[in-house]
């Protein structure tokens, strides 16, 4: 009798495997190299796995963007767990047949239940946690993206153009449906500037939610335009000489209770003194901030003079070469300006994790507010006319020209690195510094084709 209902269950077991897919969940977290890396379970598991995770490994952080690990701090030795985060989930599902695919954003910990210090995510919970605390304040922001899609049409003179989204209609269509669903929510969807290029925006949220809206948002379009038969690229540079992707990084400082704290009417530039204190902290550290947001061997071949990105740590008013812009409003009767000002830094692009290029800003805005900062020069015209000496007596920094030079200057700032703490900064500076040693002999043209398939 027993040996029959053994059988049984072997036997049901055997026909479920016949007609059913199972579907598998991923726990990921985004890493230095701002990737997302996880590992799977089946979906049905997903309740029990809420506690403990997966098995995670320290050294899965040094595995650069050319799947290599030149280096490591940690070696092969030590256990975490990455363990799903309630509100991390992503679905994507386009229907008609096509596959689902189920993501959900984790929090890497320690065997003991501890944050992990290398966890990016767990680092910007604590980068926000110390700005409220010790301000009051909170921050709204959206990530602003720039992409390519490799076999899009393209005809001359097609900047901003209207053809450039014919024949994308579906494939929009699906980005969008797939972005609401998941609880973001699609503000525009435009054909930018350079060919094939094109930029998708959304709500602003909470720091936290905000960086997890980033993450999702190019993980959707990766997997929708694979579903259509377009390859999504966020490099800074997919060819030399055409213009880079960015990723503007929009931010407004609140109050607990909402209320907007960054804008103050008739004042230099309309911030107040905390919105000015904030900004001039990000001038204070900006060249080390580079090597945050900016952080691969091609970011520096859009960060150049004349090219709609940054070049030189300057404040601006509605300048789009400005690492950090005041943005425009309406001005018109009945418009909530208090609501609608926000400050833009613009020296960002899609190699970076969300999470760490927030984090680092975050702390860098708070070490200006401890300071009381003055509200920086407001600069009016290409800071590249001024002298050297003029732009110095100004405080304008010229940014970085290279990884090299941003990876130098971040570990000249004690202050920085010490945000980051001895072991993240160790394994950061490892991490990128056996990037360009990699890279190192590779023709441009060439390392532009390289970051364009793995971004």
């Amino acid at each position: 009798m027993e040996r029959g209902v053994r059988w049984r269950r072997g036997f049901s077991a055997w026909l479920c495997m016949g007609r059913l897919r199972e579907e598998i969940v991923t726990v990921c977290c985004s890493d230095i190299a701002g990737q997302l890396r996880g590992k799977g379970f089946p979906f049905q598991d997903l309740p029990s796995r809420l506690r403990f995770g997966v098995g995670w490994t320290p050294t899965n952080i040094m595995i650069n963007c050319l799947g290599s690990i030149p280096a490591s701090p940690f070696g092969s030795r030590g256990d975490l767990m990455l363990v799903p985060s309630r509100g991390g989930e992503i679905t994507i599902d386009c229907g008609e047949g096509q596959p689902v695919e189920r993501l959900i954003l984790g929090d890497i910990f320690t065997m003991r239940g501890e944050p992990w210090e290398c966890c990016l995510r767990g680092f910007l919970k604590r980068a926000l946690d110390d700005l409220e605390a010790e301000t009051g304040l909170r921050m709204l922001v959206s990530f602003e993206h720039e992409f390519h899609i490799d076999n899009a049409t393209q005809r001359p003179g097609d900047c901003y153009a209207v053809v450039k989204l014919r024949g994308l209609e579906s494939f929009i269509g699906d980005v969008l449906g797939c972005l609401r669903a998941n609880g973001l929510a699609p503000d525009t969807f435009l054909p930018e500037y350079g060919p094939r290029q094109f930029e998708v925006t959304v709500d602003p949220a909470l720091g936290l939610a905000a960086a997890d809206q980033a993450v999702k948002l190019r993980e959707i379009c990766r997997s929708v335009g694979r579903q259509h038969g377009h390859h999504i690229s966020f490099s800074p540079v997919v060819t030399r000489g055409i213009v880079g992707n960015g990723v503007h990084i929009h931010f407004s400082l609140i109050n607990k209770d909402g209320r907007p704290a960054g804008y103050e009417a008739g004042a230099p530039g309309n911030l107040s003194a905390v919105g000015a204190a904030f900004a001039a902290g990000i001038l204070r550290h900006a060249r080390a901030l580079c090597a945050i947001t900016a952080p691969s061997v091609v970011s520096y071949e859009r960060l150049k003079p004349h090219t709609w990105s940054a070049a030189y740590a300057n404040l601006a008013d509605r300048d789009r070469e400005a690492m950090v812009r005041i943005c425009p409003f309406p001005e018109m009767e009945g418009v909530d300006v208090a609501k609608r000002f926000n400050l833009e830094y613009r020296a960002a692009d899609a190699t970076a994790s969300p999470y760490l290029q927030l984090a680092m800003i975050v702390r860098a805005g708070l070490a200006g507010i401890r300071a009381r900062l003055p509200v920086p020069v407001i600069t009016n015209g290409d800071p590249g006319d001024l002298s050297a000496e003029e732009r110095e007596r100004q405080g304008i920094a010229d940014l970085p020209r290279s990884l090299t030079e941003a990876l130098a200057a971040l570990e000249a700032d004690t202050e920085a690195m010490g945000w980051m703490g001895p072991v993240l900064s160790e394994a950061y500076l490892m991490h990128k510094r056996g990037e360009i040693s990699m890279t190192e002999g590779t023709d441009m043209d060439e390392l532009c084709r390289i970051y364009a398939r793995a971004y």
